[in-house]
């Protein structure tokens, strides 16, 4: 597209701007027009394209072709479209009837202009080496070719609508957790104390006999916060108490073992007594599983099989309606008997042709 203005080809739009497409799917915005543009361009290539077709045998049969080619595609979409669309109800889809619809159209519409692109070629081997077997082989290629294309369409069309939830059920509204309720806080134990001795020393909680509390030492108003300063040693009653120790600022943390002999902290020791910490060993990430939700939706599982049910419907109507290229040696009809199948067509074809 140029500038802000949009492509009046919609095959233009499809090619340049898909994932606006997809994202106008999601939406579910102005499907209508989009889906009955797509209709009109699929219809006209497909009629140019049967008129060469039918160029092999007369002017009439290339319009009976230019006619039968539109409708082969439209009478098998028409039947096979109610399938897709259940079989994503029943999976959990939230995908409507003209999503479903504008989705295979995008297929049909890349497939029918894919396939006009080669009629010039068709029409040049019609020209220049009309033989009728090499001439309806290298026709049914060129429309499988277009078709696998048109479908890989389809596909990125539905991966687009899974990633956005499309293609599985509604999740579930959350149900709130009841609060858990207030832990209880312990009263504060009171110790006894007899009249007349002296009040013992504050101590810290979970501290061991064997380490006293320690103070903290305030910090100066422009210096570092000072580490902690051990406390003398309990002494008996009567006896003096043992001078401090001082600490000069910014010497790194220290504590207390046997005999008063001070030791540097460093970092990642802990003081006496103080249990290891538990460190929780985390998964490697590479190793983790994926989500359920990652994993393909049945719905993108089932496309695959409503693909190959779409071919089957498409090549047995089509042997139903043929002639679409005429017989060389037969007159012009609009239908012939049905007998045999398309496979065998195809595999007698090739047999005769080397």
């Amino acid at each position: 597209m140029s500038g802000d203005r949009p492509s009046p080809l919609v095959i233009e739009r499809i090619l340049r701007d898909r994932q606006g497409v997809w994202q106008q799917i999601v939406a579910d915005r102005e499907l209508n027009g989009l889906t009955l543009r797509m209709l009109a361009s699929s219809g006209v290539a497909l009629a140019c394209y049967g008129a060469v077709l039918g160029a092999f045998h007369s002017v009439l049969m290339a319009l009976t072709s230019a006619v039968k080619l539109p409708l082969l595609f439209l009478v098998t979409l028409a039947i096979c479209l109610p399938t897709l669309y259940l079989f994503n109800l029943v999976f959990g889809a939230r995908l409507s009837v003209r999503q479903s619809l504008a989705l295979v159209m995008v297929a049909i519409t890349v497939t029918s202009m894919l396939a006009v692109a080669f009629a010039p070629i068709s029409l040049f081997f019609l020209i220049t080496a009309p033989d009728y077997g090499f001439f309806k082989l290298l026709n049914v290629a060129i429309l499988t070719l277009s078709a696998v294309v048109g479908l890989r369409f389809l596909t990125g069309g539905m991966q687009v609508l899974n990633a956005h939830g499309l293609l599985t059920p509604a999740a579930a509204p959350p149900v709130a957790a009841p609060a858990a309720p207030a832990p209880a806080v312990p009263a504060a134990q009171v110790v006894p104390v007899a009249v007349g001795q002296p009040a013992a020393e504050p101590v810290a909680v979970g501290a061991s006999a064997a380490t006293p509390a320690v103070p903290a030492t305030p910090a100066a108003p422009v210096a570092p916060a000072a580490p902690a300063t051990p406390a003398a040693p309990a002494t008996a009653v009567g006896e003096p108490a043992a001078a401090p120790v001082p600490v000069a600022v910014g010497a790194p943390p220290q504590q207390v073992v046997a005999g008063q002999h001070l030791v540097p902290a460093g970092p990642g020791l802990l003081p006496p007594g103080y249990p290891a910490p538990q460190y929780r060993q985390w998964p490697d990430p590479a190793a983790r599983r994926p989500a359920p939700d990652a994993q393909r939706p049945a719905s993108m599982t089932l496309l695959y099989v409503w693909i190959l049910l779409f071919g089957f419907v498409g090549t047995q109507l089509a042997w139903t309606l043929r002639p679409f290229f005429g017989s060389p040696g037969e007159g012009f009809a609009l239908f012939r008997s049905i007998e045999g199948n398309f496979y065998a067509e195809i595999i007698r074809t090739l047999g005769n042709l080397f």
